[in-house]
């Protein structure tokens, strides 16, 4: 897995302030591969609880991760229980890794 450890603490602390303590982020993607280089950081992001506004609570986490960490791009996507499952969803948690 390729995120520091700072990262990671930002990534945590933001999705928290943005959406509880009981969130849970993934990271998957080419981040999750140690012998490649560069990439964006891709980010499942779950809640137990009911969102309102989806796009606009994963735009304002994608936008606040990347500003903390100098500008890299970040990908959000949400799932919670009133958000329709899609592909990417199961992609991402078979092959992503819980931060």
């Amino acid at each position: 897995m390729r995120l520091a450890a700072s990262h990671i603490d930002i990534i945590h602390s933001t999705a928290r302030q943005l959406l509880g303590d009981d969130v849970q982020v993934t990271l998957f993607g080419s981040r999750t591969d140690d012998h490649r280089k560069g990439g964006d950081i891709d980010l499942l992001v779950e809640v137990p609880q009911a969102i309102d506004e989806p796009a606009v609570i994963s735009a304002r986490l994608a936008s606040r991760i990347s500003r903390a960490m100098g500008g890299r791009q970040v990908d959000v996507v949400l799932a919670a229980p009133n958000l329709q499952p899609q592909a990417i969803h199961q992609i991402a948690r078979q092959t992503g890794v819980v931060l």
